[in-house]
């Protein structure tokens, strides 16, 4: 006797019920994504970004607990609205502050070995940016990924929602805050430390050629400087480039416990 195919059946309430929860994740997702670094890039169309919230929205509802039971558009739903975008666009500039330390190393480059002249439109940040400084950018960005660091992101979210739910009462507090205002000191701290030896070994270059050209004014070694200057400057950029994973993981370790720990 043959079987036949299971009837499905459609409860119109409980899909009403998961888009509901979907919607509502969406919101923190959607805040990360706006200021995420390579997520939230003008590169990255609009709508890729609210397919990819919306994604990832229905696979973290049942992480981020039971909606808040509101029954309309109220002060409360606009306060738990601001705060789940809020928990988002923090969680994505805590991390866009990690690669900003990249970018500042490679100004702090740039100006030592006389490549911050050349400046190029920067799709990535949307403003005018020094090469070198996009160099560096592109270069935490390979690694990043390198790392599973987008995977490391959705962690992260899941995280959140585990530390804040979404019928939670949480608001931020002074101390949340001003935690995410101290990594920023980290960030450049982070990005001088990275800096520092090229700095240093073109400020001994460039005395070097001044001492030159004051001992010796008829060889005009002024002539010299930036040429050696630049390909100088050029080998340490490469040689530097090798070692910045190790920079980068312990700054994004840290972002991506503050990330968390911020929501405590």
């Amino acid at each position: 006797m043959a079987t036949g195919i299971p009837a499905i059946v459609l409860d119109g309430s409980a899909m009403l019920a998961v888009i509901n929860a979907a919607l509502w994740t969406s919101l923190r997702v959607g805040g990360m994504l706006m200021v995420a670094p390579l997520f939230g890039t003008r590169t990255v169309p609009r709508r890729i970004k609210g397919m990819l919230a919306l994604a990832l929205g229905f696979a973290m509802a049942p992480l981020a607990g039971p909606p808040p039971p509101l029954p309309g558009i109220d002060p409360l739903t606009v306060l738990t609205v601001a705060r789940e975008v809020l928990i988002g666009v923090a969680i994505g500039f805590v991390l866009r502050l990690a690669f900003e330390a990249g970018a500042l190393a490679g100004e702090f480059i740039a100006q030592g070995t006389g490549l911050s002249f050349a400046v190029l439109a920067d799709p990535l940040r949307g403003t005018n940016a020094g090469v070198v400084g996009q160099w560096f950018y592109l270069s935490f960005a390979l690694i990043f990924l390198s790392m599973n660091g987008h995977l490391m992101l959705v962690e992260m979210l899941a995280d959140s929602w585990r530390a804040v739910p979404l019928a939670s009462g949480w608001v931020p507090t002074p101390e949340a805050l001003r935690a995410i205002a101290e990594f920023g000191a980290r960030m450049f701290a982070v990005g001088i430390q990275i800096a520092l030896p090229v700095v240093l070994a073109m400020l001994v270059v460039n005395l070097a050629f001044g001492v030159m050209s004051r001992a010796a004014p008829a060889l005009n070694p002024i002539q010299l400087g930036l040429p050696a200057s630049l390909l100088l400057g050029l080998l340490l950029m490469a040689t530097l480039t090798g070692q910045l994973a190790g920079p980068l993981e312990g700054l994004l370790g840290d972002a991506f416990a503050l990330s968390t720990g911020w929501l405590g």
